[in-house]
């Protein structure tokens, strides 16, 4: 496979059986082989993704001690501003060559529930940006909820098994802003090679070279979206609850040619991550004798404090 598959989630949400069947059929396949797609069909549209683009611009472009600001300490990096350098993959001592703001859940009928997430953190500079940021998270985590749909399907569940795990959940949107390259990078790259901690990833900005992903055979490929496309990957979490069924990839975002080190570069993923008291554990009709349980029983908020202890983000 030498190119991201495509779907479009208008088939799935059509009435007609056969379109619907052919995206669950499509989107299995493709997250078995190589862990993408390439989505279309998604409940963004262009005015607001336009709008956030400039937004995020905007924030970004905010002088530095503004933006540390927003930097709160104590929660991880789950709400607010993270400065550059201060994330790293997994296993890597550099720190990448980003920076990047947290928007997080809206919780508005659990009470309780809200309680246990940070508050998310407004930007009292920019009039827009919260109100932009959340309504781009609100069409991100909906999109979200179709395409899990599609793959409870897929995996022989009750279509809508996913549905009270994501809803309220501790799902996190992240735009990123990788700066202009200013001097050789030692070692460092915009985002090192990783996989994603939670359940599924919608990446908006995967437009142009840059995000790559690793096959089964090792070779990187180039994951290019077209503009109205969104790119998806499954995470790991939904990779241990299918035994690994649906692959979580190993992808990376690697430094631009020189000639383009004086860009930058924004991308916006969404982690699409369920309640905490979720089980990952092994869905049985994943398990058979050739495919026998592969993981521990974890919940995900068990499995998300791992993560982020190895990540640098928290500390144990």
């Amino acid at each position: 496979m030498d190119r991201i598959p495509s779907v479009d989630l208008k088939d799935f949400i059509s009435e007609d059986p056969k379109r619907k069947q052919k995206f669950i059929n499509d989107i299995g396949k493709a997250y078995e082989d190589i862990g993408f797609v390439a989505l279309k069909g998604h409940f963004l549209d262009d005015t607001l993704v336009d709008s956030l683009y400039s937004e995020v611009k905007n924030f970004f472009d905010l002088p530095v001690d503004i933006k540390e600001g927003y930097e709160i300490p104590g929660i991880g990096g789950q709400r607010g501003y993270v400065s550059f350098g201060k994330e790293s993959a997994k296993g890597k001592k550099e720190g990448d060559l980003k920076e990047f703001w947290h928007f997080g859940q809206y919780v508005e009928d659990d009470e309780e529930r809200r309680k246990t997430y940070p508050e998310n953190v407004d930007v009292k500079e920019l009039d827009h940006f919260n109100d932009v940021g959340k309504q781009t998270y609100q069409m991100l985590e909906k999109t979200a909820k179709y395409v899990l749909r599609s793959l409870a399907l897929y995996l022989n569940l009750e279509e809508t098994y996913f549905d009270n795990y994501i809803h309220n959940g501790n799902s996190i949107l992240r735009p990123i802003h990788y700066p202009p390259i200013t001097q050789e990078p030692k070692n460092a790259v915009r985002a090192a090679a990783h996989g994603d901690i939670n359940l599924i990833t919608l990446l908006m900005g995967a437009q142009g070279r840059g995000l790559q992903v690793q096959r089964n055979d090792g070779e990187w490929i180039d994951a290019i979206a077209e503009p109205d496309e969104l790119m998806i990957n499954v995470g790991d979490m939904l990779s241990r609850h299918s035994n690994n069924k649906l692959k979580s990839t190993i992808h990376r975002v690697i430094n631009p040619p020189r000639e383009l080190w004086g860009t930058s570069r924004y991308s916006m993923p969404f982690f699409m991550h369920p309640v905490s008291e979720m089980k990952l554990d092994v869905l049985e009709s994943c398990i058979d004798d050739e495919n026998p349980k592969q993981f521990e029983d974890i919940t995900a908020g068990e499995f998300l404090n791992e993560r982020l202890i190895e990540l640098g983000l928290i500390k144990k």
